[in-house]
């Protein structure tokens, strides 16, 4: 039984911070529509991509060494509107309890809808855009993985790459997050935890970061931080409190690995299931760069092109763990929260070797 953002609100007897029945409806009327295709190619593009999930986690299982043993269960497809309804009920079980309570049921029911109305724009812009998502959040204890048909069939047209590969590629990285948090059983409470905890200080940090105002802006022109981020990370990590910053340095180094280690994966087995694997993420990587000056904008607003580098960061940290030592010795990284990389360690990976193996 899945459980909505409200329900979860019901349950707990507080007024929402989101709401995201709003945000839903808000999404599914901006949402726009998916490539038009036969009946029969839509069917056939459902049934594969339900059957290749298993034949994926398995190729991945085997030049990884994760889950072995483990069920090799089928991917759910869906629709951008079911995508969006997914991606909300999941947002709202990970962050509901851990958002600042709003001053009084009045204001907070407008500030609540408010809210939902901005997430539903940014979950519709996202709905045309996302191939597949793990979500270890939803579905039960073994969470989700949602492959979203119309935005793969999409993406394989306008690349120009034959479908049954392309399927395949995308199935691959989504396989390889599911892995990571099925064959590790502490990863999930773990993350859960830290946007618990960067999520509960967000109210007490932006007072506090009103009052410092003066003086970051002085700092920042007299000492920029080499290693702060750019553009709206960087406007973030300026605003936070050190207890602050150590937890977000800790969730962009565990969601860094976790998409750079999926990205090396897909790419490491692909030459032996995908035979235009090289084609595919050549063609790929122009087009996660592409888009008109709105949709560069926007990616820019949302955080999209942060996501993009941390791929490219945590592939090339992953890539060069695993020549140096081993697929085994990397999944030292694995064995608990000590031995997850520091976020300056994503940049020097030997620091990392070092420290944990």
């Amino acid at each position: 039984m899945n459980t909505t953002g409200a329900d979860v609100v019901r349950s707990t007897g507080g007024a929402p911070p989101v709401d995201w029945d709003l945000a839903v409806s808000t999404a599914r009327r901006l949402v726009r529509p998916g490539p038009v295709v036969t009946r029969e190619v839509a069917e056939h593009t459902v049934g594969r991509l339900r059957d290749v999930t298993a034949d994926a986690e398995a190729h991945v299982r085997r030049l990884t060494g994760l889950g072995l043993g483990l069920p090799l269960l089928p991917g759910d497809v869906v629709d951008r509107e079911q995508w969006i309804q997914a991606a909300a009920d999941s947002i709202a079980a990970l962050t509901t309890d851990a958002l600042p309570s709003r001053p009084s049921r009045v204001v907070g029911s407008v500030m609540a809808g408010t809210a939902g109305v901005q997430a539903g724009m940014v979950l519709a812009y996202l709905s045309s855009r996302v191939l597949g998502q793990y979500d270890p959040f939803g579905g039960g204890d073994g969470g989700r993985l949602l492959l979203v048909a119309p935005n793969i069939v999409a993406a394989h047209q306008a690349l120009d790459v034959p479908p049954e590969d392309f399927r395949m590629w995308v199935c691959l990285h989504e396989c390889t997050h599911r892995l990571q948090f099925t064959a590790v059983p502490w990863l999930r409470s773990y993350f859960q935890e830290q946007v618990a905890t960067f999520l509960s200080g967000l109210d007490e940090n932006a007072n506090s970061a009103v009052a410092r105002l003066p003086e970051l802006l002085r700092r920042a022109r007299t000492k920029p931080d080499p290693t702060a981020s750019g553009g709206p990370l960087g406007l973030m990590e300026a605003m936070q409190t050190p207890e602050q910053r150590a937890v977000f340095d800790r969730l962009i180094a565990i969601s860094t690995v976790l998409e750079g280690h999926a990205d090396h994966v897909m790419d490491a087995v692909g030459p032996i299931v995908v035979p235009t694997v090289a084609t595919i993420r050549e063609r790929f990587t122009v087009r996660r760069r592409g888009g008109g000056l709105l949709d560069r904008v926007l990616r820019n607003l949302l955080g999209v092109d942060a996501k993009m580098k941390q791929y490219a960061v945590g592939a090339k940290f992953t890539s060069h763990v695993v020549s140096e030592v081993g697929m085994d010795r990397f999944n030292t990284i694995w064995t608990s929260p000590e031995t997850l990389p520091l976020r300056s360690e994503l940049s020097d990976p030997s620091a990392w070797i070092r420290r944990v193996t």
